[in-house]
């Protein structure tokens, strides 16, 4: 039987607070981390306290770098960033305050952006295809449905 390395209570919460400083991490990440170095139980609680009571580890700050992180870099919309969220099990309060930072204006110039960037790259004639093509993108990065589909009218009529 191959044994892993097996590490101290002390060792484990010195690597959490390295892993935790690097990057902002969620308690799902963390307690994840802690299972595969074989903690036990107890000591992924304790580890887990000692992270939140030295503010390496805070599920607001976490949550609000990743909604602006994904907003702004993938061009998410609020569909997936909150079903991103929930899959790290982040309370509804966490992840709708955490939303509530994206202002309105800076939501729907990226939507608007978005959808005629992709618009402008459909080089079909068929404009079934390409609608079809646009609202699914668009879908899949998260944006409402009501948003997609109005947008995908309006520049379809217009084509």
């Amino acid at each position: 039987m191959i044994q892993g390395k097996t590490y101290t209570v002390e060792e484990a919460k010195r690597k959490m607070e390295h892993y935790c400083a690097y990057q902002e991490r969620c308690h799902k990440e963390v307690r994840e981390k802690l299972v595969k170095m074989r903690m036990i139980p107890n000591v992924i609680d304790l580890i887990i306290t000692h992270l939140i009571n030295e503010n390496y580890l805070n599920e607001q700050r976490f949550a609000n770098t990743y909604v602006l992180g994904k907003f702004r870099i993938k061009k998410w919309g609020k569909f997936r960033l909150a079903q991103e969220l929930k899959k790290r099990e982040l309370s509804k309060y966490t992840i709708n305050k955490a939303l509530s930072n994206i202002s309105d204006k800076e939501y729907f110039e990226t939507f608007d952006e978005l959808a005629e960037k992709k618009f402008n790259s459909l080089r079909s004639t068929n404009k079934p295809t390409d609608r079809k093509k646009l609202a699914d993108y668009l879908l899949y990065r998260g944006w409402e449905p009501q948003f997609v589909y109005d947008k995908v009218a309006d520049l379809f009529s217009s084509k």
